[in-house]
């Protein structure tokens, strides 16, 4: 599988066909030791808290960085922190999209204590919220109850099949404005104080966001340091993504032959204007065109507790994505809180309408294509705090 920026190719670069026993084992390393936590969350550890954080670290994060860091209290508590060592200081710095993803970490959570028969009561940022950046203090304190009354959520059943498509969209299916209200609906509580939907399939709205979002993205593609942030957290090859199953994955037999005849490598991806930088701006750019439907995510306010608010509502509205049969992505770059990218983020917040205090916390494309196998994931044990 090829994910987000893999097509990266040097200029010219022809098929190449790698013949033996032994090519053919090079071309075709697996990744499965790395999509292990998938299995153990559907089987279990036989405690309530390991279980419910098996689902919870399958959240989904930006840049798959899988900040999350876990201390088991007692025997009916937990607390979560931020590993400060996975942030992403140049195209989120003020961690709004970390802790985005903790929101979205912290749903799952609840939603499989439930499903065990256990109510999850939260105590977000304990200590008060981190700002302007996050800290050591806690994101969040859990306590279990046991508790055969607490409501089972209907969306937790799509959590072990949830994914986020990083192919282009079948262009010969439309989503109808039915489909995106039904979304809506399922997800539950999206038009809410807490957070709201839109949405749009309106060609003319649709043209002025696929604009807006190829022009963010080429900035972000463009820009040296919010280039080399992604570069640096790219993992070329099966190797690289077993020993590392975060950030982006970058696998399967294509790109292990790009790999193993040098025509994929950190440094030439680095390389700004080159051809295979090129090439991978216009697959993303592809990716972009490519969007049957367009929906936003926004919440009255840009507090600590709103972006976490905006996490658990963007998982619910994957996992109602997923009941659907509906492809879903997000598309960041227009919401990067970094200097060159301030205009485009102005002007799309006039687009859609969206004022201060209020902002936009997600922004996805939605369309029909094939699901693609999990993502890699770090373990539960690798996640929790040892004394």
């Amino acid at each position: 599988m090829i994910t987000r920026r893999a097509i990266l190719l040097t200029g010219g670069a022809s098929v190449v066909v790698l013949a033996g026993g032994t090519g053919a084992s090079l071309l075709t390393k697996s990744i499965d030791p790395v999509r292990q936590p998938w299995r153990e969350a559907a089987e279990g550890f036989g405690d309530v808290r390991l279980d419910a954080l098996a689902y919870a670290i399958l959240a989904p994060n930006p840049h798959n960085r899988q900040p999350w860091l876990v201390r088991l209290d007692g025997h009916d508590g937990l607390t979560v922190f931020c590993d400060l060592d996975r942030l992403l200081p140049e195209t989120d710095p003020p961690n709004r999209q970390i802790t985005i993803g903790f929101g979205a970490f912290l749903e799952l959570l609840r939603q499989a204590a439930a499903q065990r028969g256990y109510r999850a009561e939260f105590s977000m940022f304990p200590e008060g919220e981190p700002q302007p950046v996050l800290d050591e203090r806690p994101v969040a304190r859990v306590t279990f109850f046991e508790d055969e009354t607490v409501a089972r959520d209907p969306l937790f059943g799509y959590s072990l099949e949830r994914r986020t498509v990083r192919d282009p969209f079948d262009s010969s299916r439309t989503v109808s404005r039915e489909t995106l209200s039904q979304l809506s609906e399922l997800a539950g509580g999206m038009a809410s104080e807490a957070a709201q939907f839109a949405h749009t399939v309106d060609e003319t709205r649709m043209s002025k966001l696929k604009r807006i979002c190829r022009d963010s993205w080429e900035i972000e593609a463009n820009t040296e340091r919010t280039l080399i942030e992604s570069v640096e957290l790219t993992r070329i090859g099966a190797n690289e993504v077993n020993a590392n199953p975060d950030g982006i994955s970058l696998y399967g037999p294509r790109m292990e032959a790009f790999r193993l005849l040098g025509l994929v490598s950190r440094k030439g991806m680095a390389q700004v204007g080159g051809s295979g930088h090129r090439a991978t701006v216009a697959f993303y750019n592809d990716l972009i065109d490519s969007a049957a439907a367009f929906g936003w995510l926004s919440t009255p306010a840009n507090s600590r507790a709103d972006q976490l608010r905006a996490g658990a509502m963007w998982v619910r509205l994957q996992l109602a994505a997923t009941q659907t049969g509906l492809a879903m992505q997000p598309l960041s770059q227009v919401l990067q809180e970094f200097p060159e990218m301030a205009a485009l983020y102005a002007e799309f917040h006039r687009e859609v309408g969206i004022e201060e205090p209020a902002r936009v916390q997600g922004l996805f494309r939605f369309g029909y294509a094939d699901y693609p196998e999990p993502a890699p994931r770090w373990s539960l044990k690798s996640r929790l705090i040892t004394a």
